[in-house]
């Protein structure tokens, strides 16, 4: 099953990713996600969360529509995508793409980020979207879609990620450790698509730019002169 969760971004334009919404299997909105869908047209199946981020009218008009309201109090330990998240994993979403979760109170990004982790997430794809990039995690092994050129970073959660080997990047990793508090990991390129990575030990953040960039590399990526 394929989940697309709508959070509450500030000044969020859904205009790019409408051909992705719509081929979801169900949509959720953590709560002021749910304006940002009405704003451009598109009806939920669920708005979750404390729902302090809507007004009376617009939640009668959800309501009125069909749309499934859940209604959890303010003082609540989970943040109400903690809450869309946990309710996609228990619904059996094997797919999850998470819209709005990036940008605005750098507090709110980081802990956005960090719910990759969640071990209710294991074993299903879950991608933070935001335009031009993507974020996902990587607990064994992924590969690594997109364009020649594409800029990645390679960034720890753990404290230490050991065993990683990499296929298709500018920068080939073989066996190596990557650390939580050092930045080697910053600004890889994608020069062989598909790339692959796989790793031992550890949660590695995958930032994935769709720039077709790295202009400093141009002339070694075009040439294909590094090893991947």
């Amino acid at each position: 099953m394929y989940v697309v969760i709508v959070a509450n971004a500030p000044s969020l334009r859904l205009d790019p990713y409408r051909e992705m919404i719509a081929s979801a299997d169900l949509i959720i909105a953590a709560d002021g996600g749910a304006n940002a869908l009405a704003e451009a047209g598109i009806r939920p199946s669920l708005v979750i969360g404390d729902l302090d981020s809507l007004s009376a009218a617009r939640l009668a008009s959800l309501a009125a529509h069909g749309v499934e309201l859940r209604r959890f109090p303010r003082e609540k330990d989970e943040t109400d995508l903690e809450l869309a998240l946990l309710h996609a994993a228990a619904i059996g979403a094997t797919r999850i793409d998470i819209l709005g979760a990036l940008g605005g109170r750098w507090d709110h990004t980081f802990a956005n980020v960090a719910m990759l982790a969640m071990p209710e997430l294991q074993g299903r794809q879950v991608r933070l979207i935001d335009e031009q990039q993507r974020l996902f995690l990587v607990r064994d092994q992924a590969t690594l879609e997109g364009q020649r050129g594409d800029t990645l970073s390679l960034l720890p959660l753990t404290p230490t990620v050991r065993g990683i080997t990499t296929r298709g990047l500018f920068y080939a990793l073989d066996d190596a450790t990557l650390y939580f508090e050092r930045a080697r990991g910053v600004s890889n390129i994608l020069i062989d698509p598909p790339g692959f990575i796989s790793l031992r030990e550890g949660l590695l953040l995958v930032v994935q730019h769709d720039d077709r960039g790295a202009l400093q590399f141009a002339a070694s990526v075009d040439n294909g002169s590094a090893a991947g």
